[in-house]
């Protein structure tokens, strides 16, 4: 194995010489008098001098303001910070501002569509068609406008279309259940559903048009239904009663880019409404500002992951994950985004490498997840495909660790910026990301971002360095939520982040930053594995088990038991053809005295047939805990909302069993 904190990669003096990042700090050195020689000094001052960083990331980037501003941050208390009270502006117009006539915005394809694009006028004319619709339909802002589509081009236009006119997006990929859809959608009450007939996975085929009635049924306060068949795009059935079709909001006279007129809104105007994986109840509706997300995105497109008009940005993600946010957020930069929709999987399991090839990405954005399949399939890019434009790999979703990033200079290139991150659904953004100027050590997050206070505390809220606590955010960032959608007084929204400790954002991840200012996530804080007294994370134990050949995957819970006992077993699904052993067993229990230590071995180790996960591929280490603990299913876990509702079955049974336990 490789060892956690070695050195892989130094980027070379052109690349930090031409680095959006050193373009930023001259600029600041010029017109603010400042001596920052790197990007720690930058980090140090974007936190300590934080007012003045973001209105350096306004000015830098030339934010479009119908009004100005009366300060930056006219309240820094937390939750409730006012940043840039007085401005109004609208996200999709600083989306839209770069359009390059002749250029593509838009590269797409799918299991059944080679690669394709869509030049920037396109993208513009049809935005402004399905907005000027929207508008005379009577959509309005503040108007919620939900969707049930796939990560393709028609979901980008009618997001922006939509946020142009200040009307609030939330979406859903469809392969989410239908009541996972409601669980969502009926709390925010939309005004318009755009819709597909079905989608394609995996080879096979979903027709959904019976979801879309039944949840048409269900969201009475729908006024408009546009459909995408999608699946089958000569079928013309349709919803419901008066639905449109999406071709029917383009065939109009084109709009000109100079009568459009964006709807100006005030800085905290809601732009979209994102949420929570809903394995333990009701997901959270996370609502975010225009200009937040704007301020964010620009510094996060061009410092953090360092795109130009040149880059093309790829990463798998669906509808229903913030990560697709993040992309369309890229094209702030200028630069063209790259959809795929399918399985990462079909008909090769080297799809998504020969996507990155023939549309020459720049930068290629997956799960470690996808990066364990890679390796236990054999998957080796470099043989197959010319991957000489790819210069940056972005993992995201879960930690990452030393063997995830080694992986990608075995088998892809060597000179290769490959950075981790971890943040989320709530900032829309990261907490901790990559530099560009930065070397790459193993299993390490190269540094806090720009304009973020990230620190570990321990659980009396004091400032550990060096070692393991939780993630606080101690200054608000512009882009935090602005509240969760119908939570009077804001009640629920505090619970989730500022109960624990007073003013400080509490983000629920076990989290490290060592000497030179490294980062380590080490899992979520909620399914702490406490054994005598000390906490241990969940993804130490995982890299470790996951490491042997005979497992593809592992889930580990503790629970707490009468009279002060505790029981943790590790849950192993094992390779095909492989079973479990007593010589296996021990060999699972000999590499985590090794590679961990003798508190991380489990109480006992039980074979699977699958882990489960949320649709946004996290393990459900919770809801496990909580439905051996005795929790009901339905409390427990929401199968709707997990990529295989059938993993759960065996929890379930196991924890009427309780034999172990």
């Amino acid at each position: 194995m490789i060892q956690e904190g070695e050195l892989l990669w130094t980027p070379g003096e052109e690349r930090i010489e031409t680095a959006n990042l050193t373009a930023f700090i001259d600029w600041l050195n010029q017109t603010k008098d400042l001596r920052l020689a790197d990007y720690g000094d930058l980090q140090r001052w974007s936190v300590e001098c934080l007012e003045d960083f973001w209105q350096s990331i306004w000015d830098y980037y030339k934010v479009e303001s119908s009004t100005p501003y009366e300060s930056v941050l006219a309240d820094s208390t937390m939750p409730g910070a006012r940043w840039f009270p007085g401005a109004h502006l609208n996200y999709a117009q600083h989306v839209m501002r770069p359009e390059r006539p002749g250029s593509v915005a838009l590269w797409h394809s799918s299991e059944s569509s080679a690669l394709a694009n869509v030049f920037w006028e396109d993208v513009g004319n049809q935005v402004r068609a399905v907005a000027t619709q929207l508008r005379k339909l009577g959509v309005k802002p503040g108007d919620r406008v939900a969707a049930y589509m796939p990560n393709i081009p028609e979901a980008v236009v009618a997001m922006l279309a939509t946020t142009s006119i200040g009307a609030v997006w939330s979406s859903c990929s469809p392969d989410f259940g239908s009541q996972s859809v409601l669980d969502r959608f009926l709390q925010i009450q939309p005004k318009v559903l755009f819709c597909v007939d079905g989608y394609r996975y995996g080879g096979a085929c979903f027709d959904r048009l019976q979801e879309v009635r039944g949840i048409v049924e269900r969201l009475e306060t729908l006024e408009l239904v546009v459909l995408l068949p999608y699946l089958d795009p000569a079928n013309n059935a349709l919803p419901c009663e008066g639905a449109l079709r999406w071709a029917e909001l383009l065939d109009h006279p084109p709009v000109d880019a100079a009568e459009f007129e964006f709807e100006q809104v005030p800085f905290d105007h809601p732009l979209w409404i994102l949420f929570s994986s809903g394995t333990t109840g009701l997901p959270k509706p996370i609502v975010h500002g225009h200009g937040g997300v704007v301020l964010e995105s620009l510094k996060f497109s061009h410092l953090h992951l360092e795109l130009t008009l040149e880059s093309r940005a790829f990463f798998f993600s669906t509808t229903g994950w913030v990560v697709w946010n993040l992309l369309v957020n890229t094209l702030m930069t200028g630069a063209a985004i790259i959809l795929y929709d399918g399985s990462p999987g079909h008909p090769k399991p080297d799809v998504l490498w020969k996507m990155a090839a023939e549309s020459r990405a720049t930068l290629f954005g997956a799960s470690p997840t996808y990066v364990q399949l890679m390796e236990k399939l054999g998957v080796v890019p470099q043989q197959r495909f010319d991957l000489g434009h790819l210069d940056t790999v972005l993992l995201t979703g879960s930690p990452a660790t030393p063997e995830n990033v080694a992986w990608f200079y075995d088998n892809v290139k060597k000179d290769l910026w490959v950075c981790s991150g971890s943040g989320g659904t709530e900032v829309c953004s990261a907490f901790v990301a990559g530099s560009s100027t930065l070397p790459v050590y193993a299993g390490e997050i190269q540094a806090a971002c720009l304009g973020v206070d990230a620190r570990a505390y321990d659980h009396a809220g004091a400032e550990i360095g060096d070692e393991v606590g939780e993630l606080v955010i101690t200054q608000s960032m512009p882009s935090m939520p602005i509240y969760f959608w119908n939570d009077p007084g804001g009640a629920r929204y505090r619970s989730s982040y500022f109960e624990t400790f007073a003013g400080v954002w509490r983000h629920g991840d076990f989290f490290k930053v060592n000497d030179r200012g490294g980062c380590y996530i080490q899992g979520r804080s909620d399914s702490t594995l406490n054994r005598y007294g000390v906490r241990i994370g969940t993804a130490e134990i995982y890299r470790a088990v996951e490491s042997l050949d005979e497992v593809d995957d592992s889930l580990i819970v503790n629970l707490s038991l009468a009279g002060g006992k505790f029981f943790m077993p590790l849950f192993v699904k094992l390779a095909d053809g492989s079973g479990l052993t007593e010589e296996l067993t021990q060999k699972i229990y000999t590499r985590l005295r090794k590679e961990c230590s003798p508190r991380h071995v489990p109480d006992k180790t039980i074979q699977v047939a699958a882990i489960p996960y949320t649709l946004t591929g996290k393990k459900m280490e919770v809801p496990v805990r909580n439905l051996l603990q005795g929790v009901p299913l339905e409390e427990a876990a929401n199968p709707d909302a997990m990529t295989d509702p059938t993993s759960i079955d065996f929890f379930v049974a196991y924890a009427r069993d309780r034999s172990d336990y």
